[in-house]
């Protein structure tokens, strides 16, 4: 809780007193920083028995259930990814991103055009229908809709209240306390789900589906074996709260840092009214570079490894930081400053722009999550030009990612 009420520069400070390497306290675990690019492609490219992600993430294992990708390492964790990977590739994700703009445009059409609003509010309700429409393959009305938004809704909003985490970091994640606390939250999304994939496996013609769902039953691992209710579970699940918050935020900090760059914005807005994507594209980069949604990717020590002159020792904790290296001014001139146009003519650097991860464990979600923040950033600048309303703001921690504290407040110009 000391790291998610600290101030916002905490890590600057931390940095500039001890260089590209340090150590802090997290909760059970003692952390050593790393945010030099060099480093950073050392632990992204360390074999996979070395260096464990999956443990390193268990603090969200109570939510997300031990089968989910997230959490799984190794060989496990490269069947469950195999099996995961064609539903974000191919020629249904051209069919999903088409359900993307047709609900985003949904979902525009009634922001309000006189008054201030928080762009995170609408990019919620976005991500909400895309989980349930392109994810999950449920019509856009009906009771199967509807109950599985809320059960939905119940599990996210209580992921962002303090409690969510506090109580897995102190007692673990899968402390009977722990599980009790989460119950009343899992028990109403894990029904509905279970329910949907036995409704679903019952159907024909999956294979002519475009949802991910639908996708999942079908996929089989190399000896044929296709994935079980429970697996397919964890991963919607992981795929609900890792795509939910994160793109919700994503969209939130780009129009609160675009709507202050003097003419950006109606850069923006031109090139959205004649479907360009240059600049766009280039808007959503730099978002994702100077306000990253998440500070650190962890990984935990299984066996002896000499990181930046370092040794670390099984047992250890080893974390690149995405917000210090995406803020180097040997890398990014100016760092400080939001700058579209750095990406134009550029593309990110796979050591230092990784708001996704990196090596084998980059977000598998990684095409879907960029195509989804560009078609919304599309959709509200095409309604026309926003404004900063206030201040800059500053951030907040919801769950294990940053927010604008007001949720990116905007309006749009009379």
């Amino acid at each position: 809780m000391r790291f998610a009420k600290a101030k916002p520069n905490m890590l600057d400070d931390l940095h500039a007193a001890y260089g590209d390497v340090f150590q802090m306290n997290f909760q059970r675990h003692r952390w050593n920083v790393v945010s030099h690019p060099d480093a950073i492609k050392q632990v992204f490219t360390a074999p996979t028995s070395v260096l464990h992600a999956g443990e390193g993430n268990e603090i969200l294992s109570t939510a997300l259930g031990e089968s989910s990708v997230l959490l799984l390492d190794e060989q496990e964790h490269m069947r469950q990814r195999k099996l995961l990977l064609p539903s974000f590739h191919g020629e249904k994700l051209a069919k999903q991103m088409a359900t993307i703009e047709a609900i985003a445009e949904r979902e525009v059409a009634g922001i309000p055009r006189k008054s201030a609003f928080s762009v995170r509010e609408h990019s919620q309700a976005i991500a909400l229908e895309v989980i349930l429409e392109v994810v999950l393959g449920t019509e856009s009305a009906g009771d199967e809709h509807d109950r599985l938004g809320a059960a939905t809704i119940g599990l996210l909003d209580w992921l962002v209240s303090p409690a969510s985490l506090l109580a897995p970091g102190l007692l673990g994640p899968r402390s009977a306390i722990v599980r009790r606390m989460y119950r009343p939250v899992l028990e109403p999304l894990d029904g509905a789900l279970l329910k949907l994939i036995a409704k679903r496996r019952s159907e024909e013609g999956l294979e002519e589906r475009d949802d991910i769902l639908s996708m999942l039953l079908c996929a089989r691992d190399e000896d044929g074996t296709p994935m079980t209710d429970r697996e397919i579970r964890d991963e919607l699940v992981t795929l609900i709260v890792a795509g939910h918050e994160t793109t919700a935020t994503s969209l939130a900090w780009a129009f609160e840092r675009i709507s202050r760059l003097p003419d950006g914005m109606e850069r923006l807005h031109a090139e959205a009214l004649t479907d360009g994507t240059e600049y766009n594209r280039a808007v959503a980069h730099e978002a994702l570079r100077l306000r990253p949604v998440l500070d650190f990717v962890v990984r935990r020590v299984m066996q002896p490894i000499e990181v930046a002159g370092h040794q670390f020792e099984p047992g250890e904790t080893i974390t690149p930081c995405i917000y210090l290296v995406h803020r180097r001014p040997d890398i990014y001139p100016d760092p400080l400053a939001f700058k579209p146009e750095r990406w134009l003519d550029t593309k990110p650097g796979t050591y230092t722009w990784i708001p996704f991860g990196g090596g084998v464990r980059r977000c598998i979600g990684f095409s879907f999550a960029m195509a989804e923040l560009e078609i919304v950033l599309r959709a509200i600048a095409r309604a026309g030009v926003v404004l900063p309303v206030g201040d800059e703001e500053e951030t907040t921690m919801r769950f294990i990612t940053r927010s604008p504290e007001r949720g990116g407040e905007v309006r749009f110009a009379a």
